[in-house]
């Protein structure tokens, strides 16, 4: 594939609406183009970009149920950033012979740790605990995706980590969307971001160390079951 010449932005595209008129939000990253999944860009990592859309798009009335309980959901957020930070920290230990994967993964947890930080000041100043861990079900579930093999187990542990933070992704820019002007909406904004080139910077380390073909293939059954998690998991004030 060939690259882009100039650097493209993601854009929050106008709403849509499903078969039953409900008001929904697509988010795509990239250039918005007919066939996607086609274009590439730099990232803040050194990589290339690859463009992939979600197959489940969650309905703007997840956001009734964050709102609704908002200090729950920036306590469930808290626990994401902070697990997020510990899971690249793991994937470094884990591949230290990479070092394309070990440089992106040091970078990756110190980012997800500011995050943790800058949730947790949001939480007290409102006068919310930190609070305990909660199991996550989807996080669970995509876990559960995993195969046997070291080839297989890397490619698996890279793509449904682009996924998870593809749906970080889609989520938080609902939230962003969702919640009146001020800091909270503004750090949405820019949370939703970040996890933008998360899942991009997890692909292309799929790239990097495996066939294109072998990562595109799995990339989709991993979209496809991701989709129907989600369909199966009830909304609640969580990220997932």
């Amino acid at each position: 594939m060939e690259r882009l010449k100039t650097p493209v932005k993601s854009e929050l595209y106008p709403p849509w609406k499903d078969g039953k008129g409900q008001r929904i939000t697509r988010f795509y990253t990239g250039c918005y183009v007919e066939q996607r999944g086609k274009y590439q860009t730099d990232n803040d990592y050194g990589l290339r970009i690859y463009m992939f859309e979600l197959k489940y798009l969650t309905p703007f009335n997840w956001t009734e149920n964050v709102l609704a309980d908002f200090d729950t959901f920036l306590q469930d957020h808290a626990a994401a950033e902070k697990k997020a930070s510990g899971m690249a920290m793991s994937m470094l230990g884990h591949y230290p012979d990479r070092t394309k994967l070990v440089k992106a993964m040091a970078d990756l947890a110190i980012e997800e740790m500011i995050h943790f930080k800058q949730v947790l000041k949001l939480l007290i100043e409102r006068g919310v605990t930190l609070g305990h861990d909660q199991k996550d079900p989807y996080v669970k579930a995509m876990r559960a995706l995993f195969r046997q093999g070291s080839d297989e187990f890397l490619i698996d542990r890279l793509l449904v980590g682009a996924v998870i933070e593809a749906r970080g992704h889609e989520r938080f820019s609902l939230v962003a969307e969702a919640l009146p002007e001020g800091k909270e909406k503004d750090f949405y904004v820019a949370i939703a971001k970040s996890e933008e080139k998360h899942k991009n910077l997890f692909v292309e380390l799929g790239y990097e160390y495996f066939d294109k073909d072998v990562i595109d293939k799995r990339l989709k059954e991993i979209l496809e079951a991701e989709a129907d998690i989600c369909r199966h998991i009830p909304f609640t004030a969580a990220l997932h």
